[in-house]
């Protein structure tokens, strides 16, 4: 099994060094918006604690983790008017992950529009994203 690098993106990201679309935070976890969003609304949900990805986290981090996900899932649906939800979340590079700290993305569906290719072109404007951050934010705040 690989082992967790500290100097991944999300690393940076939880350390400061690098900005982000925060939605939400907590001593355990970051919520915030992908910058290559898959759907208007994609978020991300990434734990504090270190670990590579589902197969080597600690039980305590991911039973911590959890209800966050389904919490943001209906702030993500209710802030967007999504019509659906899907969940994803990779492990190692054959299975897709690109980023190798876990995280849980929160990607909104909408009948008759297809997913956008992730990471492919230009990141998204940062004002929409700010405006989805707070949106997604103010639902959490009301869940």
């Amino acid at each position: 099994m690989q082992t967790y690098e500290p100097d991944n993106i999300f690393a940076k990201i939880l350390r400061g060094e690098i900005p982000s679309h925060k939605v939400f935070e907590d001593d355990q976890a970051l919520v915030m918006m992908d910058i290559f969003p898959q759907s208007r609304g994609h978020t991300l949900i990434i734990p504090k604690a270190a670990s590579r990805n589902l197969l080597d986290a600690g039980p305590a981090a991911l039973s911590a983790l959890m209800p966050l996900v389904q919490r943001v899932a209906k702030a993500v649906k209710a802030a967007t008017n999504a019509d659906g939800i899907r969940l994803a979340q990779f492990n190692e590079e054959a299975a897709g992950q690109t980023v190798f700290h876990l995280h849980f993305h929160v990607i909104p569906a909408y009948a008759g529009k297809d997913l956008e290719r992730h990471a492919d072109g230009k990141p998204a404007d940062n004002d929409e994203l700010a405006a989805l951050a707070k949106a997604i934010s103010g639902e959490l705040e009301n869940a």
